[in-house]
């Protein structure tokens, strides 16, 4: 293999993915030009299926459209929907608590309330990617009051409730490795030790608590202390959430200079979490295993969903900037062809998101609470960055 060649293809392919098919996909399906925000429940064609808004996406989208405003190319009409998006976070998105909803009608009407803080995470990195394409400190600075309200409710006993009862007493991954990712984010646009503190803290409980050798795994949920909690649910190994998490610790790790602890962190949960997830019959990662090899109690378990294949290319880049290795660069061309085979949709645009494991489509709609427009052109405007880094 040509790695120039290579990485010049994907470069050139990423670019021109972002400003010909997924903006203007959500820019023309997405973007409520009534109300403010974004709708994600379209069909394949990009029909709207239900007005309902997932205040997650309003962050999330608010994230993206400012983020390929700054590394893409400098579109005024990227840079209104990111403001639109978080305009409408501001107005209807937040309970008189300060803790976010999950749910809202397409006017801001709240629907639903979740015990989650990840609302919280992504109207924080709208407002700081906003604040860097604009300059305008307030942003960051409601930025990083997110965050630091988000951390009160995590840290605050009896302001969040609990997944189990206090017979099943636990800790979970999700919200450790996403606050690395928010912190560096903020941390873009606004210095304050809090953030640095937190991607700390996060690392340390994934070492302490997280990583379990004995299984080759990070594990999902885990007890107080680490424990591992031999049920269906403490068994679960999330390999989706693994990638993400290593390639969070490797930009960290790049963060400070390539610290040597980090990038060996990243990397064991890059290549166990491969082990894990990588489908040696069908190809692609697949949703979810049991690190004792038993049935995955999950009826997703052996799908194949959009967002873990995204992760995935974004590591293995990563891991192939940090190290040299071919194996990543290998690992990322695998991924890849398996991924461009299976989830764009050539005839209406964007990609579908829920494959059987064989790769054929089990449904066609575009988008939904969970899935819009963040993985898929995070995935392709961090990657064209690490190419033109590469070359």
């Amino acid at each position: 293999m040509n790695t120039a060649e290579y990485l010049n293809k994907w470069a050139i392919s990423y670019k021109d993915d972002i400003i010909n098919n997924i903006m203007p996909f959500w820019m023309k399906y997405g973007l409520d030009k009534e109300h403010g925000g974004v709708y994600t429940c379209v069909n394949r064609d990009g029909s709207l299926m239900d007005t309902t808004k997932s205040v997650w996406f309003q962050g999330r989208f608010g994230f993206i459209a400012a983020y390929a405003y700054n590394n893409i190319e400098k579109n005024p009409q990227w840079l209104a929907a990111s403001k639109s998006c978080i305009d409408f976070i501001e107005a209807h998105c937040f309970d008189t608590d300060g803790h976010m909803f999950f749910e809202v009608t397409e006017d801001g009407v709240p629907l639903r309330k979740r015990r989650y803080v990840f609302s919280e995470g992504f109207a924080a990195i709208a407002m700081a990617e906003y604040s860097l394409a604009t300059g305008e400190k307030e942003y960051a600075e409601k930025a990083l009051e997110i965050f630091k309200r988000t951390q009160h409710f995590l840290d605050t006993p009896g302001m969040l409730e609990p997944k189990y009862l206090p017979a099943m007493s636990s800790r979970g991954h999700s919200i450790t490795m996403i606050l690395i990712n928010t912190a560096s984010r903020i941390r873009m646009v606004i210095d304050d030790p809090v953030l640095t503190e937190q991607i700390d803290a996060s690392i340390a409980a994934l070492r302490k608590y997280f990583i379990h050798p004995e299984f080759k795994a990070l594990l999902e949920m885990v007890g107080p202390n680490g424990e591992f909690i031999d049920t269906c649910n403490g068994r679960v190994i999330n390999p989706g959430h693994c990638i993400e998490t290593a390639w969070f610790i490797m930009e960290e790790a790049k963060y400070r200079n390539w610290d040597k602890d980090l990038l060996q962190l990243a990397l064991q949960i890059l290549d166990w979490s491969w082990e894990w997830g990588w489908d040696k019959e069908f190809g692609g990662i697949i949703n979810f295993r049991d690190c004792r090899n038993l049935p995955a109690q999950d009826y997703s378990q052996d799908m194949k969903f959009w967002w873990p294949q995204t992760e995935t290319i974004i590591a293995t880049l990563y891991a192939y900037q940090a190290t040299g290795d071919e194996k990543y660069i290998q690992m990322h061309k695998q991924i890849s062809d398996w991924t461009y085979t299976h989830f764009p949709d050539k005839e209406y645009g964007e990609w579908y998101g829920y494959l059987h494991r064989d790769g054929t489509v089990a449904q066609p709609a575009k988008g939904n609470l969970f899935k819009g427009p963040f993985h898929i052109p995070r995935m392709m405007i961090r990657s064209y960055m690490l190419c033109k880094e590469l070359l």
